[in-house]
Formats: C-alpha cells, sequence, structure tokens
C-alpha cells in the first residue's frame, strides 16, 4: 500500500506531501491544478522515463519520493533482498531525482537504483489506470494485454515468446545453409586442405625458436669446432700452451714464497686461475667431441625451414603466427561442421517447432478460458453502467503463429441488446468506450495482487446516474485495495472514503499548486463546487450534502 507520496519542484508543483490510507480516496480540483501532474511524478518514481522539462522553471531539481508499505508481499520482499535493495522490514522506499540537464537518479531503500529494478518492484505495487486507458483498448496489442492479465498467463506467453526465438533462429539457420551450401562446402574444403598442410609442419611457437637455433648451430658446426681445438690449443697441447707455463710460474712462486709470504695473494690467484683455465680446457674438449659435422642433418633442417617460410608466404603471415592461423581454421571448421548436416538442421528446427506449438496450444487453451470468464464478468458490469442489454465478446482468430501465441485477441461489443457484437473500435462510442473499459478495469482489477490501484480520470464521457454507479464501484473495490481516483465527478468524489483537493495560485515567483485533506464540511463545499462551479448557492451545498449522505 502508498503510505505517502512526496513532490518537490516537478512541474508546477512547489512541494506537495500527500499522508495516504487505505480504501477509497478521491483527488479533486480545478482543470490544471495539478491532478494528473500527481500521478505523473508517482509513475516518474515508479520507473517511467523522464527529462528535463518536468523540472520546474527556475530549479536546479525536481525530487519524488514514495513510501509503501510491503503487508504481505513475500515475494517482492524476497526480491529486494535478492537485490540487495531491503532495508526496514515492511517498508520500501522510491526515490527519485531529475535534474534541470535531464540526467536522472533512482534509488530504492537509499540505495542507487536502475530504471528496470523501480519497474519491477513498481509492477508489483501499483497499477495505474490511465485517463486515456480507454483509447489505448482499441489497439489489438492491449486487447491481448488485457486478456493476458486476467488469465495470469504472462509467464507462459514469456516463455511462448522465448521458443518462437529460438524456432526462428534455427529456422533461419537451416534456410541461409540451405542457400549457402555451396559457399560452405568449398569453404570447407579449403580450411580441412589449409588445416592438413599447417598441420603437416608441425609448428609451434616454442619448437620454432628451437629449429631456429639448431639451424644456426648446424649452419656454424665448423667454424665453432675450429674454435674450441684452437682454444684447446692455446689452452692446453701447443708448444706455448698457457698452463703448462702457469704451472711453471705457480711452482717457482710457490717456493719463494716460503722465504717472502708477501707472494702468497698473488700465488693465490694464480693456482686458482690455472684451475679455472683446466676446467675450461676439459669443457672444451668434451664440447669439441660431441660437435659433430652433419650435414644431412643440416639439409634436412634447412628444407623443413623453407617449408615454414613458403607456408607463411602462401598465407601473408609471419612463421611465428601459423600456429595461430592453424587454431583458427581448426575452429571455424568446427563450426562448419555444427551447421553442416542439413537433416540435423531440420531435425532441430522441427523440435524448436514442436515445443512452441506445444507452449502455444497450452497458452491458447488458457487464453480460451479466460475469454469466456472476462466476457461474462465484464458484460455483468456493463448492465450497471447504462449498457443494459449489451455484452461483450472475445474472439480469439486464428493466425500462423507469432511471438504472442497461434490467436489474435478481438474485443467485440453489442452495445444494446438483440446487436450483433462488432469489433469494439468500430461500434462503440466515446462514452460507451469509457464505460466498458471501465467495466474492463474493474473486472480485471480484482484478479490482480497489486494492492494499489490508481484512476487517473478514468471517468471521462460518464455522468448522471452512470457516474455514482461508477463511484460505488470504486468505492467497493477499495474494500479490497487501496484505491486512488482523480475525478471531476461530484458523484464519484462523494464515494470516496477521503478526499483530498488540488488548487493553483499565481505569485510573482509562479504557478503554484497544493493539495488539502478535506474535513467532512469542506468536501461539502467541493462537491457543491463540482456541481455548480465557482458560486455555491444552498441548493447546491443541499445537494452536496445529499450526495455524501447517499454514497
Amino acid at each position: 500500500m502508498l503510505l505517502s507520496l512526496t513532490v518537490r519542484d516537478f512541474v508546477i508543483v512547489d512541494r506537495v506531501e500527500l499522508e495516504l490510507s487505505p480504501g477509497f480516496t478521491v483527488l479533486t480540483g480545478e482543470t490544471g491544478a495539478g491532478k494528473s501532474i500527481l500521478m505523473d511524478a508517482l509513475a516518474l518514481v515508479l520507473g517511467d522515463r523522464a527529462d528535463a522539462g518536468v523540472v520546474r522553471a527556475g530549479r536546479e531539481r525536481a525530487e519524488i519520493s514514495a513510501e509503501f508499505a510491503l503487508d504481505d508481499m513475500p515475494e517482492l520482499q524476497a526480491w529486494l533482498a535478492e537485490q540487495e535493495l531491503a532495508d526496514e522490514p515492511g517498508i520500501c522506499l522510491f526515490r527519485r531525482v531529475i535534474d534541470a540537464g535531464g540526467r536522472s537518479r533512482a534509488f530504492i531503500n537509499g540505495r542507487a537504483a536502475t530504471l528496470q529494478q523501480l519497474r519491477e518492484a513498481g509492477e508489483q505495487l501499483v497499477d495505474i489506470h490511465g485517463q486515456h486507458a480507454h483509447q489505448l483498448l482499441l489497439k489489438a496489442d492491449a486487447q491481448r494485454d488485457v486478456l493476458d492479465g486476467f488469465a495470469n498467463v504472462q509467464a507462459l506467453r514469456r516463455d511462448v515468446a522465448a521458443t518462437w526465438r529460438e524456432w526462428q533462429q534455427l529456422k533461419r539457420q537451416r534456410e541461409n545453409w540451405e542457400a549457402d551450401s555451396a559457399r560452405f562446402e568449398e569453404e570447407r574444403e579449403r580450411l580441412e586442405w589449409q588445416c592438413r598442410e599447417l598441420s603437416a609442419l608441425q609448428l609451434t611457437p616454442e619448437n620454432w625458436l628451437e629449429l631456429q637455433a639448431e639451424h644456426s648451430r648446424l649452419a656454424h658446426a665448423a667454424s665453432l669446432l675450429e674454435g674450441a681445438q684452437y682454444a684447446q690449443t692455446v689452452l692446453e697441447d701447443g708448444d706455448a700452451a698457457c698452463l703448462p707455463q702457469l704451472g711453471g710460474v705457480s711452482s717457482r712462486l710457490s717456493r719463494l714464497a716460503d722465504i717472502d709470504a708477501q707472494l702468497g695473494e698473488a700465488l693465490q690467484l694464480i693456482e686458482s686461475a690455472e684451475i679455472q683455465l683446466r676446467e675450461a680446457g676439459h669443457a672444451l674438449r668434451h664440447y669439441a667431441q660431441r660437435l659433430e659435422l652433419d650435414p644431412a642433418a643440416l639439409a634436412e633442417l634447412e628444407s623443413r625451414m623453407q617449408a615454414v617460410h613458403d607456408a607463411a608466404r602462401k598465407y601473408r603471415t609471419t612463421p611465428e603466427e601459423l600456429p595461430v592461423l592453424l587454431l583458427q581454421a581448426q575452429s571455424r571448421l568446427d563450426e562448419l561442421g555444427q551447421v553442416a548436416d542439413a537433416a540435423s538442421l531440420r531435425a532441430a528446427e522441427q523440435t524448436a517447432r514442436e515445443c512452441y506449438l506445444k507452449q502455444a496450444g497450452e497458452l491458447s487453451t488458457l487464453r480460451g478460458r479466460a475469454a469466456h470468464d472476462l466476457a461474462a464478468k465484464v458484460t455483468e458490469g456493463m448492465q450497471q453502467l447504462a449498457l443494459a442489454g449489451g455484452r461483450l465478446e472475445i474472439a480469439l482468430l486464428p493466425i500462423e503463429g507469432n511471438a504472442a501465441g497461434l490467436e489474435q485477441v478481438e474485443f467485440r461489443v453489442a452495445s444494446h441488446a438483440g446487436m450483433a457484437a462488432k469489433s469494439l473500435a468500430k461500434v462503440a462510442s466515446g462514452g460507451e468506450l469509457s464505460r466498458i473499459s471501465l467495466a474492463i478495469e474493474v473486472v480485471t482489477s480484482h484478479v490482480k495482487s497489486v494492492p494499489t490501484l490508481v484512476f487517473d480520470e478514468v471517468d471521462v464521457g460518464i455522468g448522471g446516474g452512470v457516474a455514482e454507479v461508477v463511484g460505488k464501484l470504486l468505492r467497493s473495490l477499495g474494500q479490497e485495495r487501496q484505491v486512488l481516483c482523480i475525478t471531476h465527478l461530484p458523484q464519484v468524489a462523494a464515494c470516496g472514503n477521503r478526499h483530498f483537493c488540488i488548487s493553483k495560485h499565481s505569485t510573482a515567483e509562479g504557478v503554484f499548486s497544493h493539495i488539502t485533506p478535506l474535513q467532512e464540511s469542506e468536501r461539502t463545499d467541493e462537491i457543491a463546487r463540482m456541481l455548480g462551479g465557482m458560486e455555491i448557492t444552498d441548493m447546491t451545498r443541499r445537494h452536496a450534502q445529499e450526495m455524501l449522505q447517499r454514497a
């Protein structure tokens, strides 16, 4: 239930704080005073799109807050907890800020929220029936939405739409394959040849580096062997080899060090150098023994590297990128393999089609049952709204199928007994359409779980005794739900459990809108104004009192 609505710097509203209660609440006032502006503000705080034009002239931002009680709404409380938007148990606070530049921020329980989150939560809290709802009812999509809402099949309809999209996607995939099968086959053959050619290279980024290193070693084997042998000769094997001479130096200094200990440091360095040079000689000897001149291995390696370079030139890439090219070709080949089987594509398409037809068939069955019930209940309501003998029929016209199901929904009406029911758009006058729309809204509201219902001048085109019936219908509905109604009809206003009057006045700073809760005597004056205009006579006041007493 909506507990309060606070609006600040919104259009012509300076600041309004509306405290609400259960039952049927009416809001009245002169034309242009800002009644529907409040409903626009409520729609915005529940996720409607906004622009900079809603900010009051000369102000930096507009701000709207709405507080709701979440009694007996465990699903919404669970959703808030799941979205990490829960706060005080049993209470939910919506807030929307729109700045003069058009930027908008939204909050739920003080936490930043998206417009989608506002809408998802708001749809479970408030159902707004706008003053042009009766005009929307002329559209086939709106009629289908009304029926599906009454049948409570929105979840199934979403499943039907998802299955329809899946079927259509598979259908397009199959049609594309059939249209392009020759091209696909040519591409597959080319990729298979490419994969075989690149796989034969047995190339990876790592072994390409190893191949280059091995080629360099084999190509310079003679120079490497010659250099190692020369170094070994200089160290150990030559006539003037340095190791024997170094050994003689070490031996002689060793004897002299016994005489003068100061030669010990130099002797240690020479002995250390002799050890390292002997180890270097052993390493060179071992290296030269392992190093072989192998022209055949070099030729084979050069042939393999030539094949790699040829492939790189062929595919206009570098040798390092050839392994990546192979992976890409294999991946594309896998994709083609998944769609290359026309029989499999047809089977998958047929399975999706059968799934769609099954779900859509279930939707059709539920729509058929609901259409009978809804038409009967609306027909019953029409009898109370000066449409005695009239009736509503809901036709389900078969179609080939689309995301919404296997039928088009058409509301047909006969406004009098004995008349053939015809399309609502062709038969109903403006006043009749308003009454039929109101009957539908009252009937469908009974089946919804939304705790707050808002009717924004939905009684347009209604007057006299019918208006009194409408007021009683809304008052009766207020016994089950919280009902807010903006109205110009005194008969409807008199039926309210609570009455607010919205007025405006002009100052040097601009036009301001105010809202005032009315006491009983004030209600009499307001309803008298609605009956007789600005000049209230004793007769209109007595008539207003009578209307209030009768209500």
